[in-house]
C-alpha cells in the first residue's frame, strides 16, 4: 500500500481519459478491466496527477482484511492509538483510491467499499463509531483481470454494478512502438521487430500460454536490449521465461523468437 506523488507519462489508447474524467467529475466510482500488464495501474496514476489528487494504491491479496483497508489500533509508545488505512486516508484528503487486482481479495473485505460506491458515499468506521462522508473530491477505483475470473476468484454483480466500466487491452502496433520508444529509445527497427514478434506470440494465448506477453515484459525486454544484451538472450529472460516453468513451452516460444527477429 503507498502513496504515489509521481505520474509516469501515459499514451491514450482511446477515450479513457474522457471517460476517467467524466466519472471524477461525477463522483462516480470506475472499474477497469483488463489483461496484466496492459497500462491500468499506470492510467490510473497519471490521472492522480492530472487532477492534482493524492493517489492510495492497494494491491490486493488473500490475506488483505477490512482493516487493512480503513485501519486499525496499534500500540504506541505504550498507548493505543488509532491508524487510518490508505482507504480511510484517501476519504479523509479526498484522494483517489485504487483497489489494484481486487478479485484477489477476500470477499468479505472488499464489502468494505459497498457504501462509497453508491450514491451513500460514506465510509463506516465500527471500530471508532464514526461515518465518514466522501468529499466529492474523493474517488474509488478498482481493476482486475477478467482472465483470471473463475468460480472461486470472481467480481460478483452486485459489486460490478456499482461502477462506471473501461475495457483495456495491449496497445495497438504503433501506440506499443511508441511507448517502448519512449521508457526506453530503443531504436525503430528493433522496436518494431519486438512488437511484430509479441503479436505472434499473443496468437498463441489460450493454445500453449495462461497469460499472454504484456506491454510491461516488452518495455523489460527492451530495456535489456537497450542497455546491450543480445537481443534472443533479453527476450529469454524478460520476455519468455517469465511466460511459462514448462521448459518445452519456453524451448518452443524460443523458437519463434529466433525465426522472427532479423539479428546481423
Amino acid at each position: 500500500m503507498s502513496e504515489i506523488n509521481d505520474s509516469p507519462a501515459y499514451i491514450p489508447q482511446g477515450n479513457e481519459i474522457e471517460v476517467f474524467t467524466a466519472a471524477y467529475e461525477n463522483q462516480l466510482p470506475l472499474m477497469l478491466k483488463g489483461p496484466t500488464g496492459c497500462g491500468k495501474t499506470r492510467f490510473v496514476s497519471h490521472m492522480a496527477k492530472k487532477l492534482n489528487k493524492p493517489l492510495y494504491t492497494i494491491a490486493c491479496h488473500d490475506d488483505l482484511t477490512a482493516a487493512d483497508l480503513v485501519g486499525r489500533y496499534l500500540i504506541e509508545d505504550g498507548q493505543t492509538v488509532w491508524r487510518d488505512g490508505p482507504l480511510t486516508r484517501a476519504v479523509r484528503e479526498g484522494g483517489i483510491c485504487y483497489l489494484d487486482e481486487v478479485v484477489e481479495a477476500r470477499k468479505d473485505t472488499t464489502v468494505v467499499i459497498h457504501p462509497l460506491s453508491d450514491d451513500r458515499r460514506i465510509l463506516p468506521i465500527d471500530r471508532t463509531g464514526e461515518q465518514l462522508n466522501a468529499p466529492d473530491s474523493f474517488m474509488l477505483v478498482i481493476s482486475y483481470n477478467p482472465g483470471y475470473q473463475n468460480l472461486l476468484k470472481g467480481l460478483k454483480p452486485s459489486t460490478r454494478q456499482r461502477f462506471v466500466s473501461l475495457t483495456f487491452d495491449y496497445p495497438q502496433s504503433e501506440t506499443e512502438q511508441s511507448i517502448i520508444k519512449q521508457e526506453t529509445g530503443l531504436d525503430n527497427y528493433m522496436n518494431r521487430q519486438l512488437v511484430d514478434l509479441s503479436n505472434s506470440l499473443r496468437r498463441l494465448k489460450d493454445h500453449d500460454l495462461e497469460e499472454s506477453i504484456s506491454t510491461r515484459l516488452l518495455v523489460y525486454t527492451a530495456t535489456l536490449i537497450k542497455a546491450g544484451m543480445n537481443p534472443i538472450a533479453a527476450c529469454q529472460a524478460a520476455l519468455i521465461e517469465p511466460l511459462s516453468d514448462d521448459i518445452e513451452v519456453v524451448n518452443a516460444l524460443m523458437t519463434v523468437v529466433k525465426a522472427k527477429l532479423d539479428i546481423d
